[in-house]
C-alpha cells in the first residue's frame, strides 16, 4: 500500500509521497495504493477551470506526451518543464526516476496528483513515468502569460505557477477539520526539498504570504484560499 511520510524541514511539516509497487502492477508502476490501471479518453489541453488554475493564456496547449507511460529521458521526454491539468480523481501519479531497476532508490522525486502539477524533468534523469494522469504539455517558465492571474486557488487544485497562475500575496484558507490541507511554497518544479520555500499541514484557518519570487504554490486537500493582501 502506497503511503504519505511526513518530512521535517525546519519548523514546518510537509507531505512527500512515497510509492510502493502496486499488487495489480506488472511492470512495477509506484501508485498511491489504488489501481494504476489507464483511464480512457484523455482530453489534450484540458480546461483549466477543471484544475483550479488560473492558466497561462499565453502557451499553446500542445501535447508533448501522453499520461500513461513510462517515458526515457533525452529520446521520448525532452529535460524541461511539463504540466498535468484537469485530473479530478486523485488516480495520477509520475516520478522521475534514475535509472530502469523499479527500485525505491531509483525515485529522484515522485507525486501523487488532484488538479495540476507541474514537473521539471532534467538532462540527468533516466525515466520520466506517468500512471493515470491527463495527458502532459510543455511549459516555457520565462512565458510571463497575458492577463490579470487569480486572486483565489482552488484548496485542491494542486500546482500553480506564482505570478501566471496566481497573484502573489497573502490568502486564507478557513474551516480545514481534517487536517488533511497542505500548502507549499517552492522555488522550482523539481519537487526535491531543496525547491522547498515552506510549507505547513493546516487545521483550521491557514494563512500564507505567497512571495513574487516564488516559482510556485501548491495546496492540496484544504479549503479554498482566497487572497487578503
Amino acid at each position: 500500500m502506497g503511503m504519505k511520510k511526513k518530512i521535517v524541514l525546519g519548523a514546518a511539516v510537509g507531505f512527500v509521497v512515497i510509492a510502493a509497487v502496486s499488487a495489480n502492477s506488472g511492470d512495477g508502476d509506484k501508485s498511491d495504493g489504488k489501481s494504476s490501471s489507464a483511464s480512457a479518453d484523455r482530453k489534450a489541453g484540458s480546461d483549466d477551470a477543471k484544475s483550479g488554475s488560473g492558466g497561462d493564456k499565453s502557451e499553446k496547449r500542445e501535447v508533448a506526451f501522453s499520461g500513461d507511460g513510462t517515458f526515457e529521458v533525452g529520446k521520448d521526454v525532452k529535460p524541461g518543464t511539463y504540466r498535468t491539468t484537469g485530473n479530478t480523481d486523485g488516480m495520477c501519479y509520475w516520478e522521475r526516476a534514475k535509472d530502469a531497476s523499479g527500485e525505491m532508490d531509483s525515485l529522484i522525486a515522485n507525486d501523487n496528483v488532484t488538479g495540476t502539477s507541474y514537473v521539471t524533468v532534467v538532462a540527468g534523469d533516466k525515466l520520466f513515468k506517468s500512471t493515470d494522469c491527463e495527458d502532459w504539455e510543455a511549459v516555457d517558465e520565462k512565458a510571463k502569460g497575458t492577463g490579470s492571474p487569480a486572486t483565489s486557488a482552488k484548496g485542491d487544485g494542486g500546482m500553480y505557477r506564482v505570478g501566471v497562475d496566481l497573484a502573489p500575496g497573502t490568502y486564507k484558507s478557513t474551516g480545514n477539520t481534517d487536517g488533511m490541507c497542505y500548502w507549499e511554497r517552492a522555488k522550482d518544479a523539481q519537487h526535491s526539498l531543496n525547491s522547498i520555500r515552506a510549507n505547513d499541514n493546516v487545521t483550521g484557518s491557514g494563512i500564507v504570504t505567497i512571495s513574487a519570487d516564488d516559482a510556485y504554490f501548491k495546496t492540496t486537500g484544504c479549503k479554498d484560499w482566497k487572497k487578503t493582501a
